[in-house]
């Protein structure tokens, strides 16, 4: 049975857990306020791992909440890693959460003796792969039901290369990894993907020569610039990263910026609705984590970038957002690379009265849901004019939401483009499956009924 929670009441008051709930999110004048968001989550996974694989002690300053990165340290942990955490800071600011991870050194991991579980995340399957490919022992990483629907030739086919032997049912988690010495490779992936150019660059640091990763469509770049803070040399030009085998890590000390891509349902729930103002603290600038901000432009919001500077290789600052307008929008496939989790919210923006066209974006049917036909079907229920396609979709705002039901099937990116979505909508709307923000940003619907203005 499910349990119907009011988000600006029950989940204020504490009452949102695990389990299947659906949640009521009521329209909404406009948003207003000023907010910090959780640690960035791919940088976070990036960290852990590259810690763990150094030679000392690290310690991640806001590493990102949610299910997602803590699978990533238990697996860890469950290879021998030491880890003291997550923790809140000495102040107790729970926004500063601090994980000390002992480093075991370049291959020094240790056997498991369970299966490794990645939960949800696609992130700490891909990249822990990459990781365990170069370590002489046998392992197993599996997921969730959604995570074992997940394709994951994409990775094995590299690594095998490489020379380890991987191998899965249906080129499905779970995933049997028999580690070997590596060597080297260069590898163009057919997709863009930073999961995958990540797992082979970390295999590349235990694999003897160099190893090269050729990209047709820039992808995020967390990896490349993460390596140089943890010691590690590599080469960048014209589209390939090269790295050299064999490369001790280094201990550090870090702070995660803020989430850029969890920062984007609050651009655009402040893009969307007419008098609204946000702005966002220490949030992550990198280039390849922030296309969203100059589409939002292009559709007539106000942006603007405020305190910028760089720590641990990451760009970051403060965007205030300011609503301006709402036009129409076209996306192709040159572009989708650099917004690919953003394009459910971008969705939902088109619903305020807007329009959104994405092509190329066949990646997508294979997220934590089928998120095109999730996404379409969601839109439909609050009552918005949605056509799927192939590799895309075309969202048309030419009339207010209703209001209605949607199912987020188990994706938290579509649970919280449909919270955005519903705040235009004439009456209140139910987003079912809710608990799937967990995965990613703990407390979203708290801080959506902080700021917004009925």
């Amino acid at each position: 049975m499910q349990r119907r929670l009011h988000a600006s009441i029950l989940l204020a008051a504490g009452c949102y857990s695990a389990g299947m709930a659906s949640v009521v999110v009521r329209p909404a004048t406009r948003v207003h306020g000023r907010l910090t968001i959780p640690g960035d989550k791919s940088i976070s996974h990036r960290y852990a791992l590259l810690a763990a694989m150094a030679d000392g002690s690290s310690t991640i300053s806001r590493y990102a909440p949610g299910a997602d990165c803590a699978a990533t340290l238990a697996c860890l942990a469950a290879l021998g890693v030491v880890i003291d955490g997550p923790r809140d800071a000495p102040h107790g600011d729970h926004d500063q959460r601090i994980v000390t991870i002992q480093g075991r050194g370049i291959g020094g991991l240790a056997p498991p003796t369970v299966v490794l579980d990645a939960g949800n995340s696609g992130t700490t399957l891909r990249l822990l792969c990459g990781v365990l490919a170069g370590h002489p022992f046998d392992s197993v990483i599996t997921g969730d039901r959604s995570l074992r629907r997940r394709p994951m030739r994409r990775i094995i086919d590299p690594l095998s290369r490489m020379g380890a032997n991987l191998s899965a049912d249906d080129d499905r988690p779970p995933i049997v990894i028999r580690g070997a010495a590596l060597r080297g490779i260069e590898f163009t992936p057919s997709v863009a993907s930073a999961q995958v150019k990540t797992a082979v660059l970390l295999a590349g640091l235990l694999a003897t020569g160099e190893t090269t990763v050729r990209e047709r469509h820039a992808t995020r770049d967390h990896t490349e610039r993460a390596f140089p803070v943890f010691g590690v040399e590599l080469t960048r030009h014209d589209g390939a990263i090269t790295v050299h085998g064999g490369q001790r890590l280094q201990a550090v000390s870090l702070t995660v910026p803020g989430d850029a891509s969890s920062a984007a349902f609050w651009a655009v729930a402040a893009a969307a609705l007419p008098h609204s103002d946000v702005t966002l603290d220490d949030v992550g600038l990198n280039p390849t984590r922030i296309g969203y901000l100059s589409l939002l432009e292009r559709v007539g919001a106000r942006i603007e970038l405020l305190d910028t500077t760089e720590l641990g290789g990451e760009p970051r600052g403060s965007i205030r957002i300011r609503h301006g307008g709402n036009a129409r929008l076209d996306i192709g496939p040159h572009d989708v690379p650099r917004v690919i989790d953003e394009l459910p919210v971008l969705a939902a923006l088109a619903t305020h009265g807007g329009e959104l066209r994405v092509t190329g974006a066949g990646e997508l049917r294979h997220k934590e849901s089928d998120r095109i036909t999730a996404l379409a079907a969601g839109l439909r229920g609050l009552g918005g004019r949605v056509d799927e396609m192939e590799d895309g979709f075309h969202v048309v705002g030419d009339r207010r939401l209703q209001g209605g039901t949607a199912d987020a099937a188990g994706d938290h990116r579509l649970a919280m483009a449909f919270a955005i979505a519903a705040l235009g909508g004439a009456r209140p709307s139910e987003i079912h499956n809710a608990e799937a923000v967990d995965v990613s940003y703990p407390g979203f619907f708290d801080v959506l009924a902080s700021i917004s203005v009925s």
